[in-house]
């Protein structure tokens, strides 16, 4: 174990960590952590909402959500290129290309127009729905201002003003993102939901299959989970699916016969305890176990929403996406997980899901226990010790990083409080 541990730091860790500060990977991490405010809001005004309909006369707190989580997508098709062309040192032209990413993201989601030429959108493009579409938007924008960014119509000892640089240098780049938008978009009619749709159908025809059920929730659950890509973008898809299985079982039953279908409605229950990639033992580890600060707080911040399978405050602000130290585990467990309870499913250890259970905000020991009896409940638990053992080591090597950095950060602090009393005493005598 101590050899492992060892090579976790001394060399996967120092890997990871430069892959992590490469400028196009670091400038999606950032975004999405400049926009955990309204993550964290959004996370609990969905927990409010939920357990709000099963009192009278509870207020409706939805507006809080479709505000701050719900326009997740449009803060991130601003924030990527213009991070992008900060780290780039593009000070002068970050502000156009965020401006521009927010212009091609609003084309990418395929507005319509009705009749008084009002545009429409529709709302879960906006949010986590529209998270592929966003990052999409941010990376090619960057790309084309970061090309352009080095061709200027004005020499540099130039008696203009810089912001009126600035508006002509970004005419063309921003006119090329734009006509590929309207070109795409508007001429060839190409509707990029109907491509992630398209990309999906093979594993969603084998949905029932043991290869077709594992690469559907490692890819949908974790992987473009890990990528700041939520897993509530390919829920239209899958719930096609799996909404299917379980009237398939349930006809299956009426009719006297053993229900069949593994992927059904309410199998996630059995392997996303705390939300995709199984986090609940990751979250649970930074509040108890963590020596870090930033482990710790992140821990107690996102221990509601994580008991409640909402773990989008723990994947963006610990973070796991775009972090490789803890991506690699949360793939680990998004393989296994799946894996393991499809081969209980087909063996007939677990039984096939014949109740329909649409709680899911509910602790996952409650849901996995209505679909699944004890039997269910046992497996959710061995599920969850296997996630905390593959966690565990890569854990800890984050944490230990983060007391490493706050550690390096209270020394620069003391030597500034240092530099500053001996300037005042300086100025004193």
């Amino acid at each position: 174990m101590k050899k492992f541990m060892d090579w976790m730091t001394n060399k996967f860790a120092l890997k990871m960590n430069k892959l992590a500060r490469n400028p196009w990977i670091a400038s999606v991490q950032e975004a999405i952590l400049t926009a955990m405010p309204m993550i964290f809001i959004g996370s609990f005004t969905t927990i409010l909402t939920a357990f709000g309909g099963l009192i009278d006369g509870f207020p409706d707190f939805s507006p809080l959500s479709t505000f701050s989580l719900g326009l997740l997508s449009l803060y991130l098709a601003y924030l990527v290129p213009y991070l992008l062309m900060e780290k780039k040192r593009h000070n002068k032209t970050k502000k156009e290309a965020g401006l521009a990413g927010i212009g091609f993201f609003l084309m990418l989601v395929g507005p319509t127009f009705d009749e008084a030429g009002n545009i429409l959108f529709q709302s879960s493009t906006l949010g986590n729905g529209g998270m592929i579409a966003a990052l999409m938007a941010g990376l090619f924008v960057g790309f084309v201002m970061n090309a352009f960014s080095t061709h200027s119509f004005f020499k540099e000892d130039s008696a203009i003003p810089d912001f009126i640089t600035v508006w002509f240098d970004t005419l063309i780049p921003i006119l090329i993102i734009l006509f590929v938008g309207w070109l795409f978009i508007f001429q060839l009619h190409i509707n990029i939901f109907d491509c992630i749709y398209t990309l999906f159908s093979p594993i969603l025809s084998a949905g029932d299959s043991f290869l077709g059920f594992v690469v559907l929730y490692f890819f949908g659950y974790t992987f473009l989970y890990t990528f700041g890509i939520s897993t509530w973008v390919i829920y239209p898809i899958e719930s096609a699916l799996i909404l299917q299985g379980i009237a398939a079982n349930q006809a299956a039953v009426a009719a006297g016969n053993a229900a069949s279908v593994i992927n059904a409605d309410g199998v996630s229950y059995y392997f996303t305890l705390g939300g995709g990639g199984c986090t609940l033992a990751l979250g649970l580890m930074m509040l108890f176990m963590a020596k870090s600060k930033k482990c710790k707080v992140i821990g107690k911040a996102s221990l509601v929403p994580n008991l409640c399978n909402i773990n989008e405050p723990l994947v963006f602000g610990a973070p796991i996406a775009f972090n490789p130290i803890l991506m690699v585990p949360m793939w680990i467990v998004g393989l296994l997980a799946p894996a393991l309870t499809w081969l209980a499913l087909y063996f007939d250890i677990l039984p096939k899901i014949t109740t329909l259970f649409s709680f899911w905000y509910l602790p996952g020991p409650i849901c996995s226990y209505a679909v699944g009896g004890m039997i269910g409940l046992l497996f959710t638990f061995f599920i969850f010790v296997l996630s905390w053992i593959i966690y565990y080591p890569f854990f800890k090597v984050y944490d230990r990083q983060c007391m490493q950095k706050e550690e390096e950060d209270e020394k620069k602090k003391d030597q500034l409080a240092k530099r500053k009393a001996m300037r005042e005493r300086t100025e004193e005598a």
